[in-house]
């Protein structure tokens, strides 16, 4: 079964750091261009950032654009993503997954193959 284990979440005060953690199991993520996404209360689950599966080049949602760093690890079946400088507005849960490019809007990047996880919860409060 293709899924995805999100961990790494919890509560941060504003400007501090998380670090996200995304497991893959069911397929090699290194054949895989991959994304962040998160959905907050009452909007639905948009892009973050973005890294593709040839050279590594990253994209990210202009929200999160120098906060927030993708980046993965091929030879654990990884990615992460590095949470910097959080912002009130930042609280969501936060999915990783497949996507299929990291071209065009990041917010509007949808899910490649396989099924949501259950995504980790980000909480943002001084």
């Amino acid at each position: 079964q293709v899924h995805f284990v999100e961990s790494g979440g919890g509560l941060v005060q504003p400007g501090g750091s998380l670090r996200l953690s995304c497991e893959a199991s069911g397929f090699t993520l290194e054949l895989y261009t991959a994304a962040w996404f998160r959905q907050a209360p009452g909007k639905g689950r948009e892009g973050v950032a973005c890294i593709t599966k040839n050279d590594g080049s990253t994209a990210y949602a202009d929200s999160v654009k120098g906060r927030f760093t993708i980046s993965r690890d091929n030879a654990k079946n990884m990615m992460y993503l590095q949470k910097d400088s959080l912002k009130p507005e930042d609280p969501a849960i936060y999915y990783c997954a497949p996507t299929a490019a990291c071209s065009g809007p990041i917010e509007t990047m949808r899910l490649y193959f396989g099924s949501w996880g259950q995504g980790t919860q980000v909480t943002v409060s001084s």
